[in-house]
């Protein structure tokens, strides 16, 4: 029977399924038929084949050709299966020994010569195909980025040809052999690059240990981009885990993955003129967006009022239950999106609020781009005011603590909200924030008329207990305490500001 079975795997999400590409020759008029749901970059597989094929020096039957993806109802898209259905169709044609195949899984685009070109998803083909047992036969430019999945057995290739030598057992090909040791991450900028602003940094430094989100608000060149630019310098190393689904998400969308500077946390950028795709991702083949792409990292937003509002309240489900999905009509895809956002804003949209060229109203007009369920979700409010001009030559000599400093008190801390929780301190449910930030009667009313006073919600309730909790890991505490409390209200800046503003 001229039928041939070769192993590969599509790419849906950060998933990847497996794919069993048949291919059947049967007697008739010479056709090439492609089924199985394959979409148009596909079904041009049939060309690519033919012409690498004929140029590796194979010969292509002349005959009735039917290649099938399965399973069937499973879109199809790129041109990763352009080598297993070569090999199919030399194996089919009895070119090949079929039974020579069953151990091994095989991806990439050809060239019309034949030579193999890289794809986008390497890394979670590598990881299902490791888990399944089978070797990876993918192209020789992806070899590094997969090599990251351990004990993955790694076949690199240039050219069709080497594939069929090596499974003829002819000229086999090595298995890939990492070359250099994955090193810890490495950040070219510096806490201590900030001149003063010693509140803001204490505020980045809780927001590190428990993971919470921040906004600075303050009037233009007072360094609140690199504030949180910093921030991912003083966050704990990734663990491996951490770091290969960060690296998978960038793998999905073709971002080339570097071993050197894997463990490196992402820091995205978005432009205030992003739409909502570019941000939670999308597409007719869903594809992530920059909160996914921010996975264990930081999304910055500056410029936050400019952000349309419609934009910004879509971030809001993705921020508490740190994933998103994206439905289309023809396809579904569920993507990781666990970042830490941190925002920067002028308190007016003049640039500061004393400067005398708007009135109350149209700074309200202009605050009020923010949802209020959207800034209940921001944990910390600071403000980062201007330096005096006075003080200016002092806090360039005195630049404070450096990033490594910082990060050890971090760690720490974080380490005693693992052992305790199993979670840092943002990600705490309400039952949770029941049992492990419980408060005296005294300052259980202490925050009860403060909540009150500032008109905050439930949720901000909560928020604030969570940062207090922070706050008293920072110092090594078991019990949060009134001044961790007073402590966290400080850190509602902008409440109080708006609180200011309606009163005027």
């Amino acid at each position: 029977m001229s039928l041939a079975l070769v192993y590969s795997r599509a790419s849906v999400g950060i998933d990847a399924p497996l794919i069993n590409v048949e291919v059947h020759l049967a007697n008739g008029l010479p056709c090439f038929n492609l089924v199985g749901l394959p979409e148009a970059s596909v079904r041009e597989a049939k060309d690519r084949v033919r012409s690498a094929l004929i140029n590796s020096g194979f010969e292509f039957p002349a005959k009735r050709i039917t290649v099938n993806l399965a399973p069937a109802d499973l879109p199809k898209d790129g041109g990763r299966f352009d080598l297993a259905i070569a090999i199919g169709i030399i194996a089919a044609s009895y070119q090949l020994p079929a039974a020579q195949l069953q151990n091994l899984e095989l991806v990439g685009e050809l060239a019309l010569s034949g030579e193999i070109r890289s794809i986008s998803g390497a890394l979670p083909f590598t990881y299902a195909c490791s888990q399944a047992q089978r070797q990876a036969v993918l192209p020789a430019a992806n070899a590094a980025e997969a090599s990251l999945i351990k004990d993955a057995k790694i076949i690199p290739a240039q050219q069709l040809l080497e594939v069929f030598h090596h499974i003829m057992g002819q000229k086999p090909l090595a298995f890939y052999q990492v070359t250099t040791a994955p090193q810890e991450a490495h950040y070219d900028s510096d806490l201590q690059d900030v001149v003063g602003q010693g509140a803001a940094k204490r505020a980045l430094e809780i927001a590190a240990v428990g993971a919470h989100n921040l906004l600075f608000t303050g009037p233009p060149g007072t360094g609140k981009t690199m504030l949180a630019s910093r921030l991912i310098t003083i966050l704990p190393p990734m663990s491996d885990e951490e770091a290969l689904a960060s690296a998978a998400i960038h793998s999905i969308v073709g971002k080339p993955v570097d071993p050197a500077t894997w463990k490196q946390r992402p820091f995205r950028h978005p432009h205030h003129t992003s739409s909502a795709v570019a941000l939670v991702g999308g597409g007719s083949i869903p594809r992530p967006g920059e909160i996914s792409l921010a996975h264990h990292g930081v999304l910055f937003l500056d410029e936050l009022p400019e952000f349309d509002r419609k934009v910004l309240d879509v971030l809001r489900e993705p921020l508490e239950s740190g994933t998103v999905s994206i439905s289309r009509a023809a396809r579904q895809a569920q993507f990781p999106a666990q970042f830490q956002l941190v925002a920067a804003m002028n308190p007016s949209p003049t640039g500061s609020l004393n400067d005398g060229r708007s009135t109350s109203e149209q700074v309200l007009r202009y605050l009020n781009r923010l949802s209020g369920p959207f800034l209940d979700r921001i944990d910390l409010q600071v403000d980062v005011p201007k330096l005096p001009a006075n003080d200016f030559s002092k806090q360039v000599k005195e630049r404070g603590e450096s990033s490594a400093t910082v990060r050890a008190r971090v760690l720490a801390a974080r380490q005693l909200q693992l052992k305790r929780q199993g979670k840092t301190n943002a990600q705490l449910g309400s039952k949770e924030v029941d049992v492990h930030c419980k408060l005296s009667t005294e300052d259980q009313l202490y925050l009860q008329r403060a909540v009150e006073k500032l008109g905050l919600s439930l949720r901000t309730y909560h928020r604030v207990l969570k940062v207090a909790r922070s706050i008293a890991d920072l110092g090594g505490l078991p019990q949060i305490e009134r001044q961790h409390l007073a402590e966290a209200l400080h850190y509602r800046a902008f409440d109080r500001m708006l609180a200011q503003l309606a009163n005027n």
